[in-house]
Formats: C-alpha cells, sequence, structure tokens
C-alpha cells in the first residue's frame, strides 16, 4: 500500500516520462509535492524503489525509471519506458520512417550537443526503431546526444532522442534549438520577456540568452532510446 505522497510522486514521474520522455527534476518533484526540500523526495523515491515501482539507474543523476504501477495508475497510463531494444538494420538503406508490426523506424539525423553547441543538424544517416506510444502527429526524427548538459534530466552522453518536428514551443519544453542559423543544441526553452534562454540540466553550464530572432525551434522533445 502506498501513501498519498508516494502515489502522488508515482503518478507525477510517470506523466512527465510518458510526456518528455525523461522524468521530472528534483526541484520539479518538490514544488509539485509542495515540499519545502528536496530530503522529502529522496525519502519518497527510496521508498518507491523499496517496493519495487522504480528503479535509480546506476551513475545516472537523477535518472529515474518507472518499473510497474499500481492499480490505480495502470488504468490512466499508457505504460511509456524510455528504453528500446534495438534488432539488426541495414545503415545503408533509405532513412525515412517506416512503420514494422513493434516499431516506426525513423531517420537519425546526426548529433545534437547537450552541452556546448555543435554543428547543426546533418543528413539522415541510418534510422532506429521507436515504439509507436512514442510517436504522435506529425513527423519524427531521432539525433544522438553529445555532451552531459542535461544530465539532470535524465538525458546522457550516448542517448538517441526522439524529436517531433515543430518550430514553435511552449515554456520549460525541451526542445532542438538552431543558434544563428548554425549550431543546433538540446536545451529546455524559456523566454525571458524579449530574449529566449536556452536552459542547461546541469550547474556546470551558465544559461544562456539569445534575442528571439537568433533562435530557431527545430523539434520538441518526445522519447529517449538508452543502450544499456
Amino acid at each position: 500500500m502506498l501513501t498519498k505522497k508516494q502515489l502522488d510522486l508515482l503518478e507525477f514521474v510517470n506523466a512527465r516520462v510518458q510526456r518528455d520522455g525523461v522524468p521530472p527534476s528534483f526541484d520539479e518533484m518538490k514544488d509539485e509535492l509542495n515540499l519545502r526540500s528536496k530530503s522529502g523526495i529522496h525519502r519518497l523515491i527510496t521508498a518507491l524503489e523499496e517496493r519495487g515501482y522504480i528503479r535509480r539507474l546506476a551513475h545516472k543523476a537523477r535518472a529515474l525509471e518507472v518499473v510497474k504501477l499500481p492499480d490505480a495508475l495502470a488504468s490512466k497510463s499508457t505504460g511509456f519506458t524510455p528504453k528500446v531494444v534495438a534488432g539488426d538494420r541495414d545503415d545503408t538503406a533509405a532513412p525515412q520512417t517506416t512503420k514494422t508490426a513493434s516499431a516506426l523506424e525513423i531517420p537519425v539525423m546526426g548529433r545534437i550537443a547537450a552541452g556546448v553547441p555543435i554543428a547543426a543538424i546533418q543528413h539522415a544517416t541510418h534510422s532506429v526503431p521507436v515504439p509507436h506510444n512514442m510517436i504522435s502527429q506529425g513527423e519524427h526524427y531521432a539525433l544522438e546526444v553529445k555532451g552531459d548538459s542535461m544530465i539532470e534530466l535524465g538525458i546522457n552522453d550516448g542517448d538517441v532522442v526522439v524529436i517531433r518536428e515543430t518550430t514553435v514551443a511552449d515554456d520549460g519544453d525541451i526542445v532542438v534549438a538552431l543558434v544563428e542559423d548554425e549550431e543546433a543544441t538540446l536545451k529546455r526553452y524559456r523566454r525571458n520577456g524579449s530574449s529566449i534562454a536556452l536552459e542547461a540540466a546541469n550547474p556546470a553550464y551558465k544559461t544562456r540568452f539569445f534575442d528571439e530572432d537568433q533562435i530557431k525551434v527545430q523539434g520538441r522533445l518526445v522519447g529517449l532510446i538508452r543502450s544499456y
């Protein structure tokens, strides 16, 4: 039996993983549950882990995986898990979105910086299988993550992120941002008056501010694929 706070936290974490492909930060969990400190979140996470509802990923900062849900939540969940076991693939095949019995093949468009911005998105190099429940309406593509600036959101160097193409973003979305038509980076998007802030999820990286016309949104994060 879970307490109300434990159930509320599990529901919040699961909803955010389903929506964004990554768990919320400890600060976001604290604010959602109206707790005064993150120590309360640590205790709740430990309790959920001991009961087998979540798993902390080893050597990954604040990375959580929802293992199961109680009956009260399971009926409301799509069962999203940010992990894919990829089969053999033909990297020479034409990189396009195709449908298979259990997954969709979407193009991998090179690397994206989760750190200092690197070269803009390249041409498709190969494709990757993605679960159907990770894909919504619209066009999608994947990018290989390079860097650790988003590690506190569970996005690590070497992960593959699934992006839905869009040119608009809401405050707080994790987006692919094209900086001055030259560099692409994966960051949290926020409006700051007349400027745009690109926020990292690692205290080692400073928030960067740009004029609105310097930033073009190329897509929004909808999923994450990790190889173990």
